[in-house]
């Protein structure tokens, strides 16, 4: 059988980190994602909210980098839990177990860490680490003239 699922959305609150009581690190965290077709009556997404349980490093993974917000790209399977609630009745829920976390998107600006040289040529051209227009690098090399010795 095959129970294989990946989902993409952004985290609804910070990962939550626990231990159990052998040690073995997990982390629980939601994300929101939209689906792809608009609600006729309303012309909005909806948007479904997926519970995510990641074990171990990967547990500690998310954790330490992910926070409130963040696009993330989960791998894994689905699994149904059973349980029981504080009147005594019966519930089930359904939850990703994530083999593996990636980045959806890209660092913003405030999480980034600041340039080895503050205030150097990074920060002056707007992300250009050679603070070139174009992004070209003060090394580059112009190739050689055409001599008709390349076979393409």
């Amino acid at each position: 059988m095959l129970n294989h699922i990946t989902v993409m959305g952004r985290l609804t609150r910070d990962p939550e980190l626990r231990r159990t009581q052998s040690g073995t690190s997990v982390a629980s965290f939601s994300i929101a994602c939209d689906r792809d077709f608009k609600d006729k009556s309303t012309g909005e997404r909806t948007t479904d909210f997926i519970d995510i349980v990641a074990w171990r490093a990967t547990g500690e993974f998310v954790s330490k980098y992910f926070s409130q917000g963040r696009m993330a790209v989960v791998s894994g399977r689905l699994q149904m839990r059973d349980w029981t609630d504080k009147e005594g009745n019966k519930r089930r829920s359904a939850e990703i177990v994530a083999d593996s976390v990636y980045f959806g998107d890209s660092k913003s600006k405030e999480d980034q860490e600041p340039p080895a040289s503050a205030g150097g040529p990074v920060e002056a051209a707007g992300g250009d680490p050679f603070g070139m227009p174009g992004g070209f690098s003060p090394n580059f090399e112009t190739p050689p003239a055409d001599d008709g010795t390349l076979p393409f």
